[in-house]
C-alpha cells in the first residue's frame, strides 16, 4: 500500500509502498476513505511523543470501510462504514471496566502507538471495543473530521465540563478543537466568548456560534474583558473555560476567567519549553474551582454526539476547511506550526 512514512523525527517524510497490515484476531483492516490532519500529527512527527517507535506511519481522524476482519470480531462485517476515536480502549483493563476507554491501561492509538491513517489502509485493534458505525447519512470526510478534535471537544464541553445552557463559556484558541467546542457548546445553549490571537479565526468563530469575540492582541486586561461580558445579575466570569491551545499563560487566564465554583478543561497539550502551568492555587481554593482534563471520548458516547449531527444540532463539515491528497500533506504536515490551517484539512485522496 502507499503510506507516508518519517523514519526520523523532524525529517521530511516521504511516500512509500509498505506492506498492507493483517488483522490481528481482535482487529479489522480499514480501506481508509479519508483521514484528518491534526496538530497532534505534527506533534508527533516532532518526537514529542514517547509512544511513536520509528520507522512510522502517521494519522489518528479517519474514517472508512472495513477490508478484512480478525478471527475474533463478532460485531463488524466486511464491507461496514466505520470511524474510530483516535485513543482505543483494550477492553479488559480496570478503566475500560468503569467505562473509560479514554484512558486505557493498554490504549491503542492509531498514528501514535501503531501505523496510522495516512495511508491506503490501516488495522484497528479491539474492533469489537473501539470502532463506531456511520449512518449513511454522515459522509467519510466529515466522519473522519471527529475523530480527535471533534469528539475530545464534545466530552470537554458536555462531559467533563458539564455544560448547561445559559452557562457562560469562554474558548480559548479557535483552531480545530476550539471551533469544534464553541459550536457544540452553543448546541448546547451556552453564551460562547471565543478569545484567540488572529482575525480571521475569530470571524470564523463567530459564524459558528460565538456571541463574543475577543482578540487577545487587543486587549491589555483579557480575563477583565471576559468578567465584563459574562456579567450576569450578581456574578460575573464564565462557568466553564477551555483551553484549546495548550499554553501556560492560556491556562493561567482561563482559571482566572472562571467565576466562583467554575471549571476549567485543558485540552490542549503542553510539550514545549516551559510548558508547565503554575496554577493560582489560592484562587482555586476560595472559588472552590474545579480543574480537569480531557483527552478523547469513548466509542460509545459517540451515539449522543451522531444523533446531534443527524438531527442539525451540529453541523461538524461547516469546521472542514480544505480537502488535499496524500502527496500534499507532507508539507502540510510539516508546517502546522508555522502556518495554522483555518477550519479542519482533510486527506481524501489517496
Amino acid at each position: 500500500m502507499k503510506a507516508v512514512l518519517y523514519e526520523q523525527f523532524n525529517v521530511a517524510p516521504t511516500i512509500k509502498n509498505v506492506p498492507d497490515p493483517t488483522p490481528e484476531p481482535h482487529s479489522v483492516v480499514v480501506k481508509v476513505m479519508a483521514t484528518g490532519l491534526c496538530r497532534s500529527d505534527w506533534h508527533g512527527w516532532r518526537g514529542h511523543d514517547k509512544d511513536i517507535t520509528l520507522p512510522h506511519v502517521p494519522g489518528h481522524e479517519l474514517a472508512g470501510i472495513i477490508e478484512t476482519v480478525g478471527k475474533d470480531v463478532t460485531r463488524w462485517r466486511v464491507g461496514d462504514r466505520v470511524t474510530v476515536p483516535f485513543v482505543g480502549g483494550c477492553g479488559a483493563c480496570g478503566q475500560c471496566f468503569s467505562g473509560n476507554h479514554q484512558i486505557c491501561d493498554n490504549q491503542f492509538q492509531p498514528g501514535f502507538t501503531h501505523w496510522g491513517s495516512f495511508a491506503e489502509y490501516v488495522s484497528l485493534h479491539y474492533a469489537d471495543v473501539n470502532l463506531v458505525a456511520l449512518p449513511q447519512t454522515i459522509d467519510f470526510a466529515t466522519a473522519a473530521s471527529l475523530g480527535c478534535r471533534f469528539a475530545t471537544s464534545f466530552r470537554a464541553v458536555m462531559d467533563q465540563g458539564k455544560c448547561q445552557a445559559g452557562q457562560w463559556v469562554c474558548i480559548f484558541g479557535c483552531g480545530g478543537v476550539g471551533l469544534s467546542a464553541i459550536m457544540i457548546a452553543r448546541a448546547a445553549g451556552a453564551h460562547v466568548i471565543a478569545v484567540d490571537v488572529g482575525q480571521q479565526p475569530l470571524k470564523l468563530a463567530k459564524t459558528l456560534g460565538a456571541d463574543i469575540i475577543i482578540n487577545s492582541h487587543n486587549h491589555e486586561d483579557v480575563v477583565g474583558a471576559i468578567h465584563e461580558a459574562s456579567k450576569d445579575g450578581m456574578d460575573e466570569g464564565v462557568h466553564l473555560s477551555i483551553d484549546a491551545i495548550g499554553h501556560k499563560d492560556v491556562c493561567l487566564t482561563g482559571i482566572k476567567s472562571l467565576r466562583k465554583r467554575g471549571k476549567h478543561v485543558q485540552v490542549g497539550l503542553m510539550v514545549e519549553e516551559g510548558g508547565l502551568a503554575a496554577v493560582p492555587m489560592d484562587l482555586i481554593i476560595a472559588n472552590e474551582l474545579e480543574i480537569l482534563g480531557s483527552h478523547g471520548m469513548q466509542s460509545f458516547r459517540y451515539q449522543d454526539m451522531l444523533n446531534m449531527i443527524s438531527t442539525d444540532r451540529l453541523k461538524p463539515q461547516k469546521l472542514i476547511g480544505k480537502k488535499i491528497s496524500l502527496e500534499e500533506s507532507i508539507e502540510a504536515l510539516m508546517t502546522m506550526d508555522q502556518s495554522p490551517p483555518l477550519g479542519v484539512t482533510i486527506i481524501d485522496k489517496f
